[in-house]
C-alpha cells in the first residue's frame, strides 16, 4: 500500500534547519572561515539526509523511486548544507556578496532540487510501517492545508516570492535583518519557503506533454524582476546598506564594490538558472513529457 503526505508538509520539513542559521553583523574577519558547530543545526540537516536515504531505498525496492530523484535531492541537500553550515553563512556577516551567494543557494539551487527529489514521500517511507498511515492521516486532517494549497497555485506563489525578494531588499528591512537575529531567521525562511512554493508551481508542469506557457511566463518574469534588482544593486553608485559600510573592508574591496559584486551575482548567475530550467522544460515537452511529475510528495 502506498501512503502519501500532503505535499505542503515538505515546506515545513525542508525548512526545519533554517531557524538555526543566522549570523551576526560585524563578525570578526578571522571568523568568516568558521563552519557552523551548532549541534541542533548539524543534526537536523544530517537527519534529513539519513531519513531520505532510508526512505528512498525502500521506495527503490518497490520500483517507485528513481536515481534521478536521489541525485536531485542529494544536490539540493549539498546546496542547503553549503548555505547553512559552511563559511558562506559566517562570511555573509562581513560581505554583502557572500550574503547574496547564500540567498541564491537557498532560492535557485537548493529549493528546486529538493522539490525535484520528492523528499516527503521518501521521509514518510523512512518511518516504521505502522506509523506511515497514522502520520499521513494526521497531517491530512490539518485545517491549514487548503490554505497552503491555494498559496501554492502559480500566481499566488509567484506573488509571494516576488514580495519576499523585493520586500527584504528594501534597505530598512535588510538592515533590520542584519542587526536582529530573529528578523534574519525570518528573512531566510521567507526566501526559502517562498522559493519552494514558486518552484513547486513551476515544476508541477514537468510531466505535461504540451508546453505549459504559464510556467514559462512565471520563469521569465521572475528572471526579469530578480535581474532588475541585481542590476540596480550592481550599477548603483551609492551604498544601499550602510551597515556594511560601518565594517572594516573585507576581502580587499570597498563596501560599494562588495555591493556591486553581490548585485552581479543576483543578476547574471541568478538569471541564467531560470533560463536553464525553461530550456529543460521545453526539451522535455519536445520529447513528449514523462510519466512522473516532479512532486515533493
Amino acid at each position: 500500500m502506498r501512503y502519501r503526505l500532503p505535499w505542503s508538509v515538505s515546506l515545513l520539513l525542508v525548512a526545519c534547519p533554517l531557524p538555526g542559521a543566522a549570523h551576526t553583523l560585524g563578525i570578526a574577519a578571522a571568523d568568516t572561515t568558521r563552519w557552523h558547530d551548532e549541534p541542533w543545526l548539524i543534526g537536523t540537516v544530517l537527519l534529513s539526509l539519513l531519513l531520505y536515504l532510508r526512505g528512498h531505498g525502500r521506495l527503490r525496492a518497490r520500483r517507485v523511486a528513481s536515481s534521478a530523484q536521489l541525485a536531485c535531492f542529494g544536490s539540493g541537500w549539498l546546496c542547503l548544507a553549503a548555505a547553512l553550515l559552511s563559511p558562506i553563512d559566517t562570511a555573509g556577516a562581513a560581505s554583502f556578496a557572500a550574503h547574496m551567494v547564500q540567498h541564491e543557494l537557498l532560492m535557485i539551487a537548493a529549493a528546486p532540487l529538493l522539490i525535484a527529489g520528492r523528499p516527503v514521500k521518501a521521509w514518510l517511507w523512512a518511518l516504521p510501517a505502522r506509523w506511515r498511515k497514522p502520520v499521513g492521516r494526521w497531517f491530512g486532517r490539518r485545517a491549514w492545508l487548503p490554505w497552503i494549497r491555494q498559496l501554492s497555485r502559480p500566481l499566488p506563489a509567484w506573488l509571494i516570492h516576488f514580495a519576499a525578494v523585493w520586500g527584504w531588499h528594501v534597505p530598512a528591512c535588510f538592515e533590520a535583518a542584519l542587526r536582529h537575529e530573529a528578523l534574519h531567521v525570518t528573512q531566510h525562511l521567507s526566501f526559502f519557503v517562498s522559493a519552494l512554493l514558486f518552484w513547486w508551481s513551476v515544476l508541477a508542469s514537468w510531466r505535461r506533454t504540451q508546453p505549459d506557457h504559464g510556467a514559462l511566463l512565471y520563469l521569465f518574469s521572475t528572471m526579469m524582476h530578480t535581474s532588475a534588482l541585481g542590476a540596480l544593486l550592481a550599477l548603483s553608485s551609492r551604498l544601499w546598506y550602510p551597515a556594511y559600510g560601518e565594517l572594516p573592508w573585507s576581502y580587499g574591496i570597498s563596501p560599494l564594490e562588495d555591493q556591486q559584486l553581490g548585485g552581479l551575482i543576483m543578476w547574471i548567475p541568478g538569471a541564467l538558472s531560470y533560463v536553464i530550467v525553461a530550456l529543460v522544460l521545453c526539451a522535455r515537452w519536445l520529447k513528449g513529457g514523462d510519466d512522473e511529475a516532479v512532486h515533493p510528495a
